[in-house]
């Protein structure tokens, strides 16, 4: 695709970091890195916007690409360039990447791997052993990985006619817990069909299960609609919460208010975003192809024709929805005019050091098998202030 840049003559590019700091990013073994510069405006309290490329099932091509606030330089590539002696790169399907204090913590679906990497220059620490690793919540001792226990879906069919699952026909998925200071292994809990995303509040963790292989398997082809409940302290799940059918995104607030979405059935019921106050399940909206959490905020976007798979192009909103301390009812939207190029494959919202500013970057995945782009908007005009290449199938994103 054809690269944009939005050169503004005047305007100041703001550090986050201190350059004379001795942990400063200038002086870590990743300075020497270039890539495309971009256009950063105001300042932010992060030094790199980590993205993960998911890659090609099969094509064992998961990359990890950065974005440099210091000089405003997007890099592609970065594990393999700072990790040479891995050969392979990050492995195949790269499924989910978040950060604690100076690690990052990557997914490596089809590989079966959780890769610990310094996210001050991108050193590989550990590689864990994960059946099938999908999503990653910490608290402060622990990382907690869902798991499809082995079974992943290769897209081909058995001599019966049924899809053919790798290793097992439909077992119920499970929680990893990994010690943070050791990186070793310390237990797991089974929780529903093919586990998503999950999050930590209130000593519980809150897990979403998809059934995104039981949907396809005979007898019920049903999807699960559960969210797992696990009691932290005593590792096990005391409770299964009815949401509706392919949980997938899993957010909680600070008032314990616990966000999650779900990717629909692809036919009557749509994709959408749900909030759960002290187990009641409360409906917030419809049409949530990705979304993103920043403080209090869900912010989703999504269309009202996800189901015409005639359309080449569709149209998309964006909007944020937050339930306050007092009342947890009903969410009232926030909408924002900014107008996106593209399918949205992932997305993530910034926020400058002044909270008044906000910045959309966004993915757009292409045709799943070349290299995607990555496009950054700004939200008080609705402008996209650049678009460079990425890696395969660009999807998800991490601060540091």
């Amino acid at each position: 695709m054809k690269k944009a840049f939005l050169l503004l003559a005047g305007v100041a590019l703001f550090w986050a970091c201190d350059p004379s700091s001795k942990e400063g990013p200038y002086n870590f073994n990743d300075k020497d890195l270039k890539g495309e510069n971009v256009t950063i405006l105001g300042s932010f309290d992060a030094r790199k916007v980590f993205m993960l490329n998911e890659g090609q099932k099969g094509s064992n091509n998961a990359s990890l690409d950065m974005l440099r606030f210091t000089d405003a330089q997007y890099i592609t590539d970065v594990f393999k360039k700072m990790n040479p002696e891995e050969g392979a790169g990050l492995g195949d399907v790269g499924n989910d990447i978040k950060v604690i204090g100076n690690e990052v913590w990557i997914t490596v679906n089809n590989s079966g791997i959780v890769e610990v990497l310094d996210a001050r220059d991108e050193k590989q620490i550990a590689a864990i052993t994960v059946p099938t690793p999908r999503n990653i919540a910490f608290d402060d001792k622990y990382a907690y990985v869902s798991s499809w226990a082995g079974a992943y879906a290769d897209g081909q069919y058995d001599n019966d006619g049924i899809f053919h699952i790798t290793d097992s026909k439909n077992p119920k998925g499970a929680v990893y817990r990994i010690n943070l200071s050791t990186k070793k292994l310390d237990g797991s809990v089974e929780v529903g069909y093919q586990p998503e995303g999950l999050a930590v509040s209130g000593g519980k963790l809150y897990v979403a299960n998809s059934g995104g292989i039981s949907c396809q398997l005979p007898p019920n082809y049903s999807y699960d609609n559960t969210v797992s409940v696990i009691d932290l302290k005593k590792f096990e799940v005391e409770k299964n919460i009815e949401v509706v059918v392919n949980l997938y995104y899993v957010y909680a607030d600070s008032h314990g208010v616990i966000f999650v979405t779900t990717m629909g059935n692809y036919n009557d019921v749509h994709s959408g975003l749900y909030a759960i106050v002290d187990e009641r399940v409360i409906k917030v909206c419809d049409y949530v192809s990705k979304s993103a959490q920043l403080g209090d905020s869900i912010y989703c976007i999504g269309t009202e024709t996800e189901f015409d798979w005639a359309l080449k192009t569709h149209e998309y909103s964006l909007r944020s929805y937050k339930l306050d301390k007092v009342d947890k009812g009903a969410a009232v939207p926030t909408f924002y005019n900014v107008t996106v190029d593209g399918n949205p494959y992932g997305i993530h919202v910034l926020e400058t050091s002044n909270a008044k500013d906000h910045y959309l970057l966004m993915t757009d995945a292409g045709d799943y098998w070349n290299p995607g782009t990555i496009s950054m908007y700004d939200f008080s005009d609705g402008k996209k202030l650049w678009t460079v290449s990425t890696g395969v199938c660009p999807a998800h994103f991490a601060i540091w």
